[in-house]
Formats: C-alpha cells, sequence, structure tokens
C-alpha cells in the first residue's frame, strides 16, 4: 500500500458515496441529455458531444446537432473532435510519468533536452516553467495565421527559428504567459527523452494504457471520414457558417494536435481522479493539480493555472481539466478529483458553447446530489415524480419539470446557468405542486396546477400564467400575438 492510500473504512466510506453518487446521476442522465439538447438549439451551435463519467460508470454518452452543415450528417457519440489545448494535459500527464520514473527532472532546463537552444535565455527555462507558462515564451509566434489556414503549422525547425529569434518575451516567473510555442518545445523535450517520436511516445504511455483507441496526437487521414467538421462562427443574426477543413499541427502536436471522442476523454480524465494511480501517484496528480498561477488583468481574476491544467471553483467543487479552441472547434473538460466526476463536452464550431455546457451539467448535477435537509413528504395521493415532468413553454420562454435526485425541481432549460433561477417543488395534492416560501421576484410562494387530459397526460402546467407541452403552444402562439378574450379558445385559424 502506498503512503497516499487512504485506511479502509475511509476507502470504503468513498467508495459507497461515489456508487450513490453515480446512481443519481444515472437516473438524471436523460434529463440531462435533454438539457443539452435545448442548449445546443437555443445556443444556435452546431453540434454536441457530451460524455459524463462517475467513478468506473459511464453514465452518459451522448451526441446532438450535425456533423457537417455542407452535408446534413448527424452527429454520432463516435464522432472524433480536434480537443486543441486539451494536448497540453496530455503532454503534461507525460512529462510528470517521465519525471516519476526517474529520465528527466522538472527542474532540468530545457536546454539540456534541446541542444539547439544553447546560448539563447530560454534554454536555461525549466521544464516545470514551461508547463506552467511561466518561462515567458511567446505565444504562438509572430506571425501565426497557420491557425486561419494560411500556411501550416511550424515544422521543428520553424519551431526553434522562432524560439531563437522572438522567443522570449518575458523574464522567468515574470508573468503566466499561456504558450503553445513553449508547449512545442515540451514537445521535443519528450522525443529527446524517450527517443520516440512524441505521437508515439504519447500512444505507449498515456493513451493504450486506458484503452483511448479513438484519441490521438495528430491528425489522422486514415479516419477522415469519422471526424466532426469544423465551422466558422456566427458574425450576427444573418450571418451563415462555412465549413473549416482538418490540418495537422506538426510540431505544435504537444499543444494543439489531439483529436479524441467525449467519451475518450472521460478515460482521460478518470485516471486524474485520486486513487486511480494507472498514469500517475496521487503525489503526481496532485502537483499537476496544485495551484501554480493565480492570473489577474487590471485587478480581477481571468484564471487559475497548475501544471498543464486550468483550476476552477463550480459550486462547491474544486475541478481541474483544460479547454480547447482549435479551427472550427471548442472544446471543455472538467474533472473533479476527489469525487471522481468526469464532464466533456466537444462542440464543432469556433462560438461552440462548450465551457458553458460543461458548468451547466455539473450544476445540473449538483442539484441532484444535494437535496434540501427539509424536503417536505409527497402527499398522500401523490402520483410517481415521472407523471409530474416535462418540458413546457409560454409565451415568455421555456420550463422544465425535472425530476432530479428524487425530487423535484421547476427548471429554466434556456438560461445559462440553470442553477441561477429554479423552485423546488413538492406535491400537495394529485395535481398540485408547492414551491418554497421564500422572497423572490417570479411567483414565488404560488403553487403549480397540473392540468391534465382525458387519457391522463398533462395538457398544461399553471403557475399564475399557463405554459403547455412544446407541440401545443407551436400550434397556440400565433393565436396569441393579438388580444383576445381571456381564457377564450385559440381560433383554428391561428392555431
Amino acid at each position: 500500500m502506498s503512503d497516499t492510500a487512504p485506511a479502509p473504512a475511509t476507502a470504503r466510506a468513498t467508495a459507497d458515496a461515489t456508487a450513490d453518487a453515480t446512481a443519481t446521476i444515472r437516473a438524471a442522465a436523460p434529463y440531462l441529455a435533454s438539457w443539452v439538447d435545448l442548449q445546443g438549439a437555443f445556443r444556435r451551435a452546431v453540434g454536441v458531444q457530451v460524455a459524463i463519467r462517475s467513478g468506473d460508470e459511464l453514465v452518459l454518452d451522448h451526441a446532438w446537432g450535425t456533423a457537417d452543415v455542407t452535408t446534413g450528417e448527424p452527429l454520432r457519440t463516435d464522432h472524433l473532435f480536434r480537443i486543441a489545448s486539451h494536448s497540453k494535459w496530455f503532454t503534461a500527464t507525460a512529462v510528470l510519468r517521465l519525471a516519476e520514473a526517474g529520465r528527466l527532472r522538472l527542474d532540468d532546463p530545457v536546454g539540456t533536452h534541446v541542444p539547439e537552444l544553447a546560448g539563447h535565455p530560454l534554454a536555461s527555462r525549466t521544464v516545470r516553467e514551461l508547463l506552467g507558462h511561466q518561462a515567458g515564451v511567446i505565444r504562438d509566434g509572430e506571425h501565426a495565421d497557420f491557425w486561419q489556414l494560411d500556411g501550416p503549422f511550424p515544422d521543428r525547425a520553424a519551431l526553434l527559428d522562432e524560439v531563437l529569434r522572438a522567443g522570449e518575451v518575458y523574464g522567468s516567473n515574470e508573468h503566466f504567459k499561456y504558450s503553445n510555442i513553449g508547449y512545442g518545445l515540451l514537445g521535443l523535450v519528450v522525443e529527446a527523452v524517450t527517443g520516440e517520436p512524441y505521437a508515439d511516445h504519447l500512444r505507449a504511455a498515456v493513451l493504450d494504457p486506458l484503452g483511448m483507441a479513438d484519441t490521438g496526437a495528430e491528425y489522422d487521414p486514415a479516419r477522415a471520414d469519422r471526424y466532426a467538421a469544423g465551422h466558422t462562427a456566427l458574425l450576427d443574426a444573418d450571418d451563415h457558417r462555412e465549413r473549416i477543413e482538418h490540418v495537422d499541427t506538426r510540431a505544435l502536436a504537444a499543444a494543439t494536435g489531439f483529436f479524441a471522442t467525449a467519451r475518450d476523454m472521460t478515460a482521460f480524465g478518470a485516471a486524474h481522479v485520486l486513487g486511480d494511480e494507472r498514469l500517475l501517484s496521487d503525489a503526481g496528480k496532485r502537483l499537476l493539480h496544485r495551484q501554480e498561477s493565480v492570473v489577474t488583468v487590471r485587478g480581477k481574476e481571468v484564471g487559475r493555472y497548475g501544471i498543464g491544467v486550468d483550476l476552477k471553483t463550480i459550486g462547491t467543487r474544486e475541478v481541474v481539466g483544460h479547454s480547447g479552441g482549435y479551427p472550427g472547434h471548442i472544446t471543455r473538460t472538467y474533472v473533479d478529483p476527489a469525487a471522481g466526476l468526469v464532464v466533456s463536452v466537444l462542440t464543432n464550431a469556433i462560438d461552440g458553447p462548450a465551457d458553458a455546457i460543461a458548468v451547466g451539467l455539473i450544476t445540473l448535477i449538483d442539484l441532484a446530489l444535494n437535496p434540501p435537509a427539509d424536503a417536505p413528504a409527497p402527499a398522500a395521493d401523490a402520483r410517481p415524480l415521472a407523471e409530474y415532468t416535462g418540458r413546457f413553454a409560454a409565451l415568455w420562454g421555456v420550463t422544465d419539470i425535472a425530476e432530479l435526485g428524487g425530487r423535484l425541481l421547476l427548471l429554466h432549460p434556456a438560461a445559462p446557468d440553470p442553477g441561477a433561477a429554479y423552485d423546488e417543488l413538492h406535491v400537495l395534492g394529485r395535481d398540485r405542486l408547492g414551491t418554497a416560501r421564500e422572497p423572490g421576484f417570479g411567483s414565488v410562494g404560488e403553487d403549480v396546477v397540473v392540468e391534465r387530459t382525458a387519457d391522463d397526460a398533462i395538457a398544461a402546467v399553471r403557475q399564475g400564467m399557463t405554459s403547455w407541452p412544446l407541440a401545443e403552444f407551436r400550434r397556440r402562439r400565433t393565436g396569441m400575438t393579438r388580444r383576445r378574450d381571456a381564457g377564450a379558445p385559440v381560433p383554428a385559424s391561428l392555431g
């Protein structure tokens, strides 16, 4: 047993808590998928691929939208995405593995492994400074329009030429300065230490041990038909999207070359959960996850970074992970290393809402996992909670009644933060739901009345204002754009 292993009783309690959380998230997964679908449509995304893992279980593997707007091909869960700066997380993991094996040291000067830097100020910068973006290296080079497909990404010779010519922007540890060029140098370090091409070493040392067959360090033309197409952003409401072709990233693969599925990314994230030592010891993971930099610009914190991972607080969770921005793809993965939760969201447009959806999913999961202590018991004549749930719309927007964690919540699924405004519901009677008695600007404290059809389906829900199932609201909407007597039926010609 390692010196970081928990005591047996503590380990059992942790395993039991994870199992309970997994069961709750599994039950919530159908609603989480439907929420992703609405978010994708509401935000005018192209495609969204999502995976959620809790403990050892993949509890959600879901795709919404389109893989390629030029063909209309539906997005699948096995489509491959370019995950861009997630590559830094993979590179940092590989470097830490080499350090734990005694094959390099984090305080090695980079010039020790890249002799072409001899005599240059950056030769003395350490491997750790490169990993934490504290080496002061230029971000992408003085001519970086390869990000706009104007010319190829730099090869090894071009990368080293850029570093020698204009690579130093700040001194050692002067400022946090995010650098793709710096991670390109780390790729060269990996090659020098291992004697293998970067992609080959990452395959053998990181990907294969986790069974990540749908992940690689560089664009693979042999799988071209499996890649989701990248797409341009919408500049305004009248704009249209254009397809962006895939290109390889050459010497910047260690910074931005990787491809994966969301499912595979949750497998990688799970290897960064404490207690999982397939890739790194817990001590090594804690080193990666430890805060190296608080990035403050003009007095405002804009981010935190460790070694190859960024750090974030979502609710009460301290999570680690990375984002990715590649021409036509925006991606995000978060890991809670203590609780064993991994959420990965991949989108295939430059304005894809990957981070917002990932944060929203964690927020919904935490709503499911953290019921209020004073929740009242259902009424004696209550129906099963599932019989109160659905998605409803009124002229003022969409509302969900969802069962999460064994209770009913009234949510606003189009809102950017699903936890910012919601109501706890409790069953007062067979078709009457109560809300929490608390202050607020909405209809707080007022009951929700459920109206049903002859066959017992929900016809409408009313909390002062009536909302209908989506199809029924669409039928009614035109008739709701002009005044009529209160309660009068919608004319058939307007429905």
